[in-house]
């Protein structure tokens, strides 16, 4: 059990796009914060600032948890929580501990009976599905799909048939300069009727977010290099008739 004064660990969604703005609510809870988990310390200062943070940056204690960081190094972030100080945790984009490394520090809260409390803020996958038309009943979110070409294609296929199975939305994304890549590897393998929605700089000035076939998007190949995208794939069981192209 933790001590009675431990603090508690709010989960900061950092907007999507520098321009982007904070929601109230969040700024003000982000404000009190002098302890901070993020994945990135750029980014996270870049936020901040965003933010309108009241104190000087150098002020704020950044500890970066990344995909390269160790488990054993828990324990030494979750120090100041038990110490009784509150935490910000902070993915390099979106929600914390979704697609993120935090999700490893919140389980750990949890096991020491933290409170964990999430603030308010973009979530890049619930805004593509909400945008998509496709099913928002039935969903599933996979991260991201393996980098080797076989295993890429076999992962897509399995997909594809869960999607008509289930009549489930297939949700998954990919590092932004591999998207032509994950792209073309679903025209490759995909049925031609199958749907498929990219949302693409999302909450951004660029922002698209589009719902067509296969077929369609082989007519005319979105231009997606290096810009953030939700792929979300969805084909109807039993061949249902689609008003889309």
């Amino acid at each position: 059990m933790p001590p009675r004064s431990a603090g508690t660990l709010y989960l900061i969604p950092v907007a999507l796009g520098a321009d982007a703005a904070v929601p109230p609510g969040t700024a003000t809870a982000v404000a009190a914060l002098r302890h901070f988990v993020v994945e990135n310390a750029k980014s996270a200062r870049r936020f901040l600032k965003a933010a309108g943070y009241p104190s000087p940056l150098a002020e704020a204690h950044l500890a970066e948890l990344d995909e390269h960081s160790p488990l054993s190094r828990l324990p030494e972030l979750i120090a100041p929580l038990l110490a009784g100080k509150d935490v910000g945790l902070m993915s390099e984009a979106g929600c914390p501990a979704v697609a993120d490394p935090g999700a490893a520090l919140v389980r750990l809260a949890h096991e020491r009976g933290i409170r964990v409390v999430p603030l308010v803020g973009p979530s890049a996958v619930l805004l593509a599905l909400m945008a998509s038309g496709l099913n928002g009943q039935r969903f599933s979110f996979h991260g991201y799909l393996p980098v080797d070409k076989t295993e890429r294609r076999r992962r897509i296929e399995d997909l594809e048939r869960e999607s008509a199975l289930k009549d489930a939305t297939q949700i998954f994304i990919e590092t932004p300069y591999r998207n032509h890549a994950l792209l073309s590897a679903l025209f490759e393998t995909c049925h031609d009727d199958t749907l498929l929605c990219l949302a693409t700089d999302l909450t951004l000035p660029r922002e698209t977010v589009r719902t067509q076939t296969i077929r369609g998007w082989k007519k005319d190949p979105p231009e997606i290099h290096r810009r953030p995208t939700v792929f979300l794939l969805h084909r109807e069981p039993r061949q249902r008739i689609t008003v889309l192209p």
